[in-house]
């Protein structure tokens, strides 16, 4: 029987509490299991009203005792032994993105079987509080280094030493085959290094990142292969390089691969990792391996998630080591590369010029740029002659090269299930319909915290409303899908709209409708969620919020409320929370740092309360008022709105909407939503919807317009129109 959500894929085996007393077990034992093949897992306490005799696993767990459709298995407590060391394979991808140290803390508290698959999904069940703190680390990271793809892969276990099962803890040598293997943290690693791999990732591989693979490959070639030259100009060159992007984007396969043309070893270490041992271990971790690559030939040190370690805001004694041990790496002709996804949180002393004197951005793909990722990702995939990839890559703003590989691989697993219950012999290929499905589930690493579920509409489901419509296009659409455009003709696109007019006409259906247009990511937030009481918070949040929206740009931002995060300055009783707010939202829109393929749009039925300077050029420009519908807009919200619904033939929706004067869009639908229920009422076999239906319904809904706050907002627009 399957488990809860939360076990799947972490090697959990739940069992009836009085099943576990009779084995002598406790939560968190390993146990042996054996079906058509043998595995094992960690055992863990099932629900009281759990059968006693059914063993509650997941999917993983079943493929690997070979059983899928239910079958008899045998359980027994296994003792207790700790992994010497364990080797795993897994896509290349993957190989090349997550280094040893992060591997061992995916696994680490899990059982691992040799022959078995298992994923990188942490073992946080029942996790012992001393790694509590490292397995959060390891989510973290995960999600930045793999993007999507790390909740879904699945990696081979090679080879566990010294027994065929064993537990995975922190002193266990983790490697992938044919790579590089961790060290026990505060060891020293052996002195004779295994020669170096072929790479498994080439340049030829990072499409989009050939020009940082350019400027990098001449930096470590001059510096490792070329100092006679230098030596005779009288200068040096110095090693240290900060690399910067989105998580995902393919930094750490960038080292690897530049490394594998230039003929360096690498020697990677994670910086949460590092920073979660003591001080003295952590000291002796980064001493260890700085002398590592100091000692043997050309030879990189790639530090990741440098922020961990030298954090802007609390740098502490292991930064200022950390620092020593990189100046003293590059001073003897080492590399040392660090990479960040979040540049703005990484200790700005190491900015100095001989440190990490060299910065690399690598940038959020463009449609070209995933174009070519998804021609180099499925180029051992048989495509169907309907797949087009420049649709796809036009589909995923935001996506990094990550989430790409999720989606190809997402696309294949919906064409092997598809093929698997089809007709036999069917030819083997995935086509659009597979890609059009992975889309609904693989979110791009960027909006993984976006706050709005887009319906599927688009502004063809928005009933009348022409001008509005063809304004919004020209405002909030041109920018986002023809840059290129607005950069042909020397202009700055618009920055941002503010739509206003009275509750219930539309405002947020209408952005709802803009994002289904326009293939953008949305980041959505009510203007009081910024706000808080503590000092600093609200506009720290509005930075995140802009610094998200660069990050999955091309992005659309809907402000809902607005005149509540950016009310007029000099009235607030609060402290001066919302005019601090208030610089913030306005240095975002047109600060120093430029808001490129991101518009703002902001919503309110209240434009008098919004501050004036965020209704200048350059910010929210365009005013666009959204009236109340008149007869002909209401009919044809009234055709919108009942496109799924059956009416019958004597229900008159020209008639029905000549009479709605007053009803707002909301209004018109919750008619027809009621005129349902009424069918409903009177008949759940009910197929059609009549015109008595409507009637009754129409005794039950009341108009919700305001007209003294329709007045105002009609003179309001007026004016501004006038002026």
């Amino acid at each position: 029987m399957r488990p809860a959500a939360l076990d799947a894929r972490r090697g959990i085996v739940r069992l009836h509490p009085e099943v576990l007393t009779a084995l002598g077990l406790t939560p968190g034992d390993p146990v042996h299991l054996a079906g058509r093949r043998s595995t094992a897992g960690i055992a863990a306490r099932a629900e009281p009203g759990a059968s006693r005799a059914l063993l509650y696993a997941d999917d993983l767990i079943l493929g690997n005792l070979g059983i899928r459709d239910g079958g008899q298995i045998t359980i027994t407590p296994a003792p207790v032994v700790a992994a010497g060391r364990v080797t795993l394979a897994g896509p290349v991808e993957i190989v090349a993105a997550v280094s040893p140290e992060m591997l061992r803390l995916a696994l680490l508290g899990k059982v691992v079987t040799a022959g078995d698959n298992v994923s990188l999904l942490p073992q946080d069940v029942v996790p012992q509080s001393e790694t509590r703190t490292l397995i959060e680390g390891a989510r973290r990271s995960l999600a930045n280094t793999v993007g999507y793809a790390w909740t879904s892969t699945l990696l081979t276990v090679e080879a566990v030493e010294p027994a065929d099962a064993a537990l995975v803890t922190m002193d266990t040598v983790v490697a992938w085959e044919g790579g590089q293997a961790t060290h026990a943290p505060g060891t020293t690693p052996p002195s004779a290094a295994p020669a170096p791999a072929t790479p498994t990732v080439t340049v030829d591989d990072l499409p989009g990142l050939r020009a940082q693979a350019q400027e990098l490959t001449e930096l470590l070639d001059l510096g490792f292969h070329h100092s006679e030259v230098l030596g005779r100009l009288g200068t040096t060159v110095s090693l240290g390089v900060l690399i910067t992007g989105p998580a995902g984007s393919g930094k750490s396969s960038l080292v690897q691969a530049v490394a594998g043309k230039v003929g360096a070893r690498v020697e990677q270490l994670w910086a949460p990792e590092i920073a979660a041992l003591t001080n003295n271990d952590a000291a002796a971790r980064l001493r260890a391996a700085a002398g590592a690559v100091r000692s043997r030939g050309p030879a990189i040190l790639l530090i990741a998630d440098v922020d961990a370690l030298a954090p802007r805001e609390q740098p502490g004694p292991l930064s200022t080591v950390f620092r020593q041990v990189l100046a003293e790496t590059v001073r003897a002709g080492a590399a040392v590369i660090c990479t960040t996804s979040r540049p703005e949180s990484v200790d700005t002393a190491l900015r100095a010029p001989d440190l990490l004197a060299v910065q690399l951005a690598v940038p959020l793909p463009d449609a070209a740029m995933r174009r070519e990722q998804l021609t180099v990702l499925t180029k051992g995939m048989p495509l169907a002659d309907d797949v087009k990839l420049d649709d796809v890559a036009g589909r995923t703003p935001g996506f990094v090269a990550a989430d790409l590989a999720a989606l190809a691989r997402e696309a294949g697993v919906r064409a092997a299930l598809r093929i698997r219950s089809g007709a036999t012999g069917a030819s083997p290929v995935v086509t659009m319909a597979d890609f059009d499905a992975a889309l609904e589930v693989v979110r791009p690493t960027s909006m993984s915290s976006s706050t709005l579920e887009l319906a599927v509409v688009t502004l063809d489901d928005v009933g009348d409303m022409a001008e509005v419509k063809e304004e919004l296009t020209e405002t909030v659409l041109w920018p986002l899908t023809y840059p290129d455009t607005f950069a042909r003709l020397g202009v700055q696109p618009p920055r941002g709209v503010l739509l206003y007019g009275p509750p219930g006409c539309g405002k947020t259906f209408l952005v709802k409708a803009i994002a289904g247009t326009g293939k953008a990511n949305v980041l959505s937030v009510k203007g009081a969620e910024l706000l808080s009481k503590w000092v600093g918070e609200s506009e720290r949040a509005v930075r995140e919020l802009f610094r998200r929206a660069r990050e999955a740009a091309p992005t659309l931002v809907f402000l809902d409320e607005v005149d509540a995060l950016a009310p007029v300055r000099g009235q607030a009783t609060d402290g001066g929370t919302t005019d601090r707010v208030v610089a913030a939202l306005l240095t975002e829109l047109d600060g120093v740092e430029a808001l490129r393929n991101v518009v703002v749009v902001a919503a309110t039925n209240r434009p008098d309360l919004v501050d004036a300077a965020l209704l200048r050029p350059g910010r929210l420009e365009r005013l666009v008022y959204v009236p109340p519908p008149d007869a002909e807009a209401r009919a044809e919200i009234l055709r919108a709105s009942s496109r799924n619904v059956p009416l019958a033939d004597n229900v008159d929706l020209r008639a029905l909407a000549a009479s709605l004067d007053g009803f707002s869009a909301a209004d018109c639908a919750a008619l027809l939503r009621e005129a349902a229920l009424a069918a409903m009422r009177e008949s759940l076999e009910a197929s059609t919807v009549t015109a008595a239906h409507v009637a009754t319904a129409r005794q039950r809904v009341r108009p919700s317009l305001d007209p003294a706050q329709v007045a105002w907002l009609e003179t309001y627009a007026t004016a501004r129109e006038t002026r």
